[in-house]
């Protein structure tokens, strides 16, 4: 496969195919029990599904997805745990929000939206996110200097300030922003596969200037 390519997976459930870092995978436990391997390095055999809460949910009450299963691990003893899409869900909100953390611990995440309108009349840039109960105000104003910009992407978040706050160790966050490219990409693709899984990808929260990884 050349380099440029991504490596594609398909989903046991829709028989889709997508990239791998943008689906789920899903690993046996020493006990058989089917647990969310949202790092893909688990050893052995993986079933992949699309991060997607109600296909999942779905396919749950249906038994649609221990068949799957027991075809993915071939016929292997395997135990579905009740809670299954809470454990991706949080683990996936878990995920993102430490990556959150890293980004504002190595000085790539802005926090203030003083400080953030400065750096997008700047063109600096490429990520910019809301708390769920950001204000209509305060994120409006924001996304039009950002679409002004002509560059980055604005994206809510499925958490409000406070879950925010407590994640980032500070008081009161309800914006942020990436200007480092590289940064932005690697939030960006926590939180999408975050918010897919949540519902909230085609919610119209999205900058119309493409992704960050575009960029």
């Amino acid at each position: 496969m050349p380099e440029h390519e991504t490596p594609e997976r398909k989903c046991i459930l829709s028989a889709e195919h997508g990239a791998r870092d943008d689906l789920i995978r899903l690993a046996l436990g020493p006990d058989g029990d089917v647990l969310p391997d949202l790092g893909a390095k688990a050893p052995g055999r993986g079933a992949w599904v699309t991060p997607d809460r109600r296909l999942i949910e779905a396919a749950v009450a249906k038994g649609k997805l221990r068949g799957a299963l027991l075809r993915a691990f071939k016929g292997a003893t395997i135990k579905v745990p009740d809670d299954l899409v809470q454990r991706i869900e949080a683990g996936l909100q878990r995920r993102a929000l430490d990556r959150l953390g890293l980004e504002l611990r190595t000085g790539n995440l802005m926090l203030g939206s003083d400080r953030i309108l400065d750096k997008i009349r700047a063109g600096r840039v490429h990520l910019l996110l809301h708390a769920a109960d950001a204000s209509a105000d305060g994120r409006g104003k924001l996304d039009q200097k950002l679409r002004v910009s002509e560059m980055g992407e604005s994206v809510v978040l499925p958490v409000g300030r406070s879950e925010l706050s407590v994640a980032l160790g500070r008081e009161n966050v309800v914006h942020a922003a990436l200007c480092d490219r590289a940064a932005a990409t690697r939030v960006a693709a926590a939180v999408s596969r975050w918010r897919a899984f949540c519902g909230t990808n085609d919610d119209g929260a999205d900058g119309e200037h493409g992704s960050a990884a575009e960029r």
